[in-house]
């Protein structure tokens, strides 16, 4: 059985994202089997700073606008930004550092399994734009937005915490509503339509939200608080 680093050199002849997160961008980058060993010390051993500092999370990167910007524009708080492809890993961490970001990592990791990663109440706000609808029905199972994750997001975020959600997809955008009535969080904002409604005005388009909106599609968004 080949080792994981003779795995990673394998990956990085194949795939150049490798290598820039595990070389150029290395001290800014977590993959899964150096993430959990920092579980509950993010503030203190990735960004070593005090603990007091907002710790905000992005669940999938896309291709890495939201995340600089947020990170850009918010130097006061921390990010950590998900993600399972290494292309959007480091366009991510990329565009942050480009701008100067010194307040941004990111993770290689299965974003439902983030309770392996964080300790509780580790988490202030939380961003969930546009994941994978898994649209066909046998597939709903994949899905991101289950009950199951929601409890663990619930237990790592901070009292008064908040987690933004986003998608063009009306029936995941009622999947994830009823779920999230269903959990320990608080529905406070929610529109089917983000772009004609009160919320827009503090809203950043995504790539992927530019793309739909060009094609005639709806962004639906929900707000919840713990």
């Amino acid at each position: 059985m080949k080792s994981e680093l003779n795995r990673v050199q394998d990956l990085r002849s194949i795939n150049p994202y490798v290598g820039l997160m595990h070389h150029d961008y290395a001290e800014w980058a977590y993959d899964a089997d150096e993430a959990p060993a920092i579980k509950g010390k993010w503030r203190e051993l990735a960004f070593k700073i005090s603990k007091s500092s907002p710790l905000d999370l992005e669940i999938g990167c896309g291709n890495g606008l939201f995340f600089a910007h947020r990170a850009i524009s918010r130097p006061e708080r921390l990010l950590v930004g998900i993600e399972l492809k290494y292309k959007p890993l480091v366009q991510a961490i990329r565009r942050a550092r480009v701008e100067g970001a010194l307040n941004a990592r990111i993770v290689r990791y299965e974003a439902g399994r983030i309770s392996d990663l964080f300790g509780e109440q580790e988490i202030n706000d939380v961003f969930i734009f546009f994941p994978d609808p898994w649209p066909r029905q046998r597939s709903h199972k994949h899905r991101l937005i289950q009950r199951d994750f929601l409890d663990e997001l619930f237990d790592i975020v901070k009292p008064g915490s908040s987690v933004e959600f986003k998608t063009d997809n009306l029936d995941y955008f009622d999947w994830t509503k009823i779920r999230f009535e269903q959990s320990k969080f608080e529905v406070v904002d929610l529109t089917y339509d983000l772009h004609s409604s009160i919320y827009n005005q503090n809203n950043f388009e995504t790539h992927f939200e530019k793309l739909w909106t060009s094609k005639g599609l709806k962004t639906n968004y929900l707000k919840a608080k713990k």
